[in-house]
């Protein structure tokens, strides 16, 4: 589990921030404009990579499981750039054409009646969902997969590159050209393998139903081999480095993908058809992945609490990510990790207290009486009596307050405080927690 002491940032960068935001303090409470006082409270600084160098330093015992992972990935890498490659060769292209970006999970809905999986249209998306499937077997992010199958010489990736790349910007990848190629951020992979296991499920005859099976086992295998050798996953596989490396609870990305292979191991709905011997590996690896979980929920003054967005792949630290986005307890993963623990059928006594820990602590941040809500200078958290409750995606570790990034990688313990374009671009506070706490109530009445 992870220990850490109260209020560790990266102290990069501090003494000018503080600096500067204590100049703009001062002129501000002159003006009488500041009515309390807030504070730059620290700096993220970069999430280290999965590299050779950091494998040599590991205990001699666990280095082979991971030099084999990282030499998997830097493989199926150059296989996949390969087969782009080969393809633009063939088609007269000096640049890959870049496929329509769009939302997955809105292009390839996973909510219709058994009857649409079975219709034109359900069967002419999942010919497209194919085409895009990269050698390795995952999917990247933000594509319109209704739109048109992939082409030859058609990238496997819309644009995802950092709106302000930079040396300075965490966001900003080595090749700018190979991005998010196989991921399980925004709900890549996990949403095409779950819609191709709905339209074979009832389109069983045929050369296409034989192709959509394939495919999803295809997904299914991806993600089995994208797990590291301690039980997470990272954001991007083959890895793409950076930050990306972490093990990702950001945006459901670790969960979503646990959920697919209990639901593979067990041959719920969809997924009756999955080969023995594919469930047999979902379910280890099912049971890596709810060991990480425990080993990851984050422990102050000997009290278990919360998880964060992302952890160091080698030490289980919480890391940073993009520029704004802190090394922290996270209340949008932690709810989502919530109802993923309460889910399992059969809990252990590790995860009842962790996930009745967990909603204590959920519980112990919520905010009342407040909203975040857009006015004449952006969005900004204002007072609204009666309402809530409501979290801030971030509370420090150890306080428990409140804090917020910003685009120059400084930490304020005051979303106000932040720029302009942060405030509007992110969503700083929301309910979404809500929906864990309403479930632990029911789950917890069950239990002894």
């Amino acid at each position: 589990m992870v220990r850490l002491s109260p209020g560790a940032f990266g102290n990069k960068m501090v003494r000018s921030l503080m600096t500067r935001y204590l100049l703009f303090a001062l002129s501000a409470a002159a003006a009488g404009s500041l009515c309390a006082f807030a504070a730059v409270i620290g700096a993220n600084v970069a999430a280290l990579p999965l590299t050779e160098e950091r494998i040599a330093a590991l205990p001699a015992a666990q280095q082979p499981a991971w030099r084999k992972y990282l030499a998997h990935s830097i493989a199926q890498m150059r296989t996949d750039r390969a087969a782009l490659e080969s393809e633009m060769k063939k088609a007269g292209l000096k640049a890959p054409v870049i496929p329509p970006s769009g939302s997955a999970a809105r292009s390839i809905p996973l909510d219709k009646p058994d009857d649409w999986y079975a219709g034109a249209e359900a069967r002419r998306i999942a010919n497209i969902v194919v085409s895009f499937q990269t050698p390795a077997g995952g999917w990247s992010k933000n594509l319109n997969l209704a739109d048109h199958p992939r082409a030859a010489g058609e990238h496997f990736a819309g644009n995802n590159s950092s709106p302000v790349p930079g040396v300075a910007d965490f966001d900003t990848s080595k090749d700018q050209k190979w991005e998010y190629v196989g991921t399980l951020d925004n709900d890549a992979t996990t949403t095409e393998i779950r819609f191709l296991a709905k339209v074979a499920a009832v389109n069983s005859g045929g050369q296409e139903a034989k192709a959509w099976r394939a495919s999803f086992l295809r997904g299914i295998e991806y993600i089995l081999t994208a797990q590291y050798p301690n039980g997470g996953w990272p954001q991007i596989w083959p890895l793409q480095g950076g930050y990306h490396d972490a093990i990702t609870f950001n945006d459901d990305a670790m969960t979503k993908a646990l959920m697919v292979l209990f639901d593979a191991a067990n041959g719920t709905a969809e997924f009756a058809n999955v080969p023995m011997k594919l469930r047999t590996r979902a379910r280890a690896a099912v049971a890596k992945g709810i060991e990480v979980i425990l080993a990851t929920q984050i422990v102050t003054n000997g009290k278990r609490t919360a998880w964060g967005q992302q952890y160091d792949v080698l030490d289980l630290k919480p890391v940073g990510a993009r520029n704004y986005e802190p090394p922290s307890l996270s209340s949008g993963e932690t709810g989502t990790v919530l109802l993923f623990l309460m889910s399992l059928p059969a809990p252990s006594p590790a995860v009842v207290e962790a996930v009745r820990s967990g909603a204590a602590w959920l519980k112990s941040v919520a905010v009342y009486g407040k909203a975040f809500a857009r006015g004449p200078n952006g969005r900004t958290l204002t007072s609204a009596p009666g309402a809530g409750p409501i979290w801030s995606r971030y509370y420090e570790i150890g306080s428990n307050r409140a804090i917020f990034g910003d685009r120059d990688k400084s930490i304020h313990d005051d979303v106000n405080e932040i720029s302009l374009e942060r405030r509007n671009g992110y969503s700083w506070y929301n309910a979404g927690p809500k929906a864990a706490l309403d479930r632990f109530a029911a789950w917890n009445a069950s239990r002894p």
